[in-house]
């Protein structure tokens, strides 16, 4: 069910997702060669309830048979992985990796939800535009994040433009509602027909994230029941913000 923020349901939305653009901003110091995912992670908790909000991700139950709770405060994806990626003291960043990070972030009972991707120290010319073009994507997509349109028209803008750079989206994952939970409709894929799907409204609040790969869209998944990978190897990156849909452009509540 599609839900229409009040105005004192917005000034939550917009607590919470003021502390995730803070907390990328502070960690994105921390992301440096020699460092494992699961140190960073802790730095990531301890950020994030420094700035006063609960990490929702840790416990997250999907709700598949068989694939335990998740057991991290963020999601860390290295190179060919695509999200997903469980922090593990085995898994070092490297010089040259492109590291994706996902949180939410929980205060007062409302979700605010980001995704980005950081360069780590000398990363080749190939990558770096990866990174740009998923982050372009998303741009792309979000302007047609206003009331008349469909979501439809978002989805068809970021795929047509990750295509059109020699790319590939993800398709079996998408964006997504929030609010009081972490995942509410409706659902946000980053390919589609213009003009498809449900009517953008004034109060709604989306998560717009493109999912990019640089080879083929295929992809695979660990036994951990989480981590998703590409299949042929390539890099793969990933750029998301939480925005409202107002009566004019849509506000992007997860930058500062």
């Amino acid at each position: 069910m599609v839900t229409i923020k009040s105005h004192k349901e917005i000034e939550f939305m917009k607590d919470v997702c003021k502390i995730v653009a803070e907390f990328y901003e502070q960690l994105e110091k921390k992301v440096r060669p020699g460092i494992s995912t699961y140190e960073l992670d802790k730095e990531a908790e301890k950020i994030m309830r420094n700035l006063g909000a609960i990490p929702a991700q840790i416990g997250y139950n999907p709700g598949i048979k068989g694939i335990p709770p998740y057991p991290s405060a963020t999601c860390i994806s290295i190179n060919d992985e695509v999200i997903h990626g469980i922090p593990s003291k085995n898994h070092i960043i490297q010089e040259g990796d492109i590291v994706s990070i996902d949180t939410v972030a929980l205060k007062n009972g409302f979700h605010g939800d980001a995704a980005r991707t950081f360069l780590v120290g000398n990363v080749d010319k190939e990558a770096k535009r990866l990174v740009d073009i998923t982050k372009q994507a998303f741009f792309e997509g979000i302007k047609y994040a206003k009331p008349g349109y469909r979501i439809g028209d978002i989805s068809h803008a970021v795929g047509e433009f990750v295509k059109s750079n020699g790319y590939s989206v993800v398709r079996e994952f998408q964006g997504h509602g929030i609010g009081k939970q972490m995942h509410e409709e409706p659902g946000i894929p980053n390919y589609g027909k213009a003009g498809k799907g449900m009517r953008l409204e004034p109060g709604m609040t989306i998560c717009v994230e493109p999912m990019v790969i640089q080879g083929k869209p295929d992809i695979c998944e660990l036994e951990d029941g989480w981590t998703i990978l590409t299949c042929d190897g390539s890099l793969s990156a990933h750029y998301e913000n939480t925005i409202l849909i107002t009566e004019n452009e849509p506000k992007i509540l997860t930058i500062k």
